[in-house]
């Protein structure tokens, strides 16, 4: 027997919305607003949206966020970021023949303890020999387990981000590599948080308690 559509229609009217805001090292603004039957179930939902959405920079809008609420306040869910990545049309458009598209994928850790996977991508202006490249992607490491484990997560979020700003990842990286190859583009490709900052893993543990005490209180009622 089909379920009766006015429990759907009921449910919805009970939900409350609640703002998810981004960190406040990218603006803490308002990102998007999410319903839900109780602020306990919240935490771990993730917010997709694009860096020119914070910044209105035009420029901005090949740069996909993830974010994911680890915390509710009041009608605020706070967020941290989950990932980076870039339009895959863009990566595309990158790529041309005759040249060179070096890539590096790393593991690294922030000074706060924060597990990141870094996907980095060089273009070249022309092909380049196998041995240029094995020095391209020697010196894209470098940089990044030289400036990475450096920064906090926020700040390295920043630099990986906005690759256009002087002392950013990519900026860095095309100092270092230009001494090989004449190069065109450098880009932060993807980046994906491994493990959540200390204060999203020890703030999520609260309202993961009271959803699990609720539910204990549910199932000694029915019992």
């Amino acid at each position: 027997m089909p379920r009766p559509k006015v429990a759907t229609r009921e449910s919805w009217r009970i939900k409350k919305w609640y703002d998810v805001v981004a960190p406040e090292s990218l603006g803490g603004m308002v990102i998007a607003s999410v319903p839900a039957l109780d602020p306990s179930y919240l935490p771990g939902r993730t917010v997709e949206i694009t860096l020119y959405d914070i910044t209105g920079d035009f420029t901005h809008v090949n740069t996909k966020l993830k974010f994911q609420i680890y915390t509710v306040d009041g009608t605020t869910a706070k967020t941290f970021v989950k990932g980076v990545e870039l339009m895959r049309d863009y990566l595309r458009s990158l790529t041309r023949r005759k040249s060179s598209k070096i890539a590096l994928i790393h593991k690294l850790t922030t000074k706060d303890g924060v597990t990141v996977r870094v996907t980095a991508v060089t273009w070249t202006q022309f092909r380049c020999k196998s041995s240029q490249n094995r020095s391209i992607r020697l010196l894209m490491k470098e940089v990044l387990e030289g400036k990475v484990p450096q920064m906090a997560f926020d700040d390295f979020v920043k630099a990986a981000v906005f690759s256009d700003q002087e002392g950013s990842l990519a900026q860095e990286i095309t100092a270092r590599v230009r001494k090989i190859c004449s190069i065109r583009k450098v880009e932060i490709a993807k980046v994906k948080v491994l493990t959540p900052p200390s204060y999203a893993t020890s703030m999520a543990a609260v309202p993961m308690a009271q959803q699990a005490a609720k539910a204990g209180q549910q199932s000694a009622v029915i019992s």
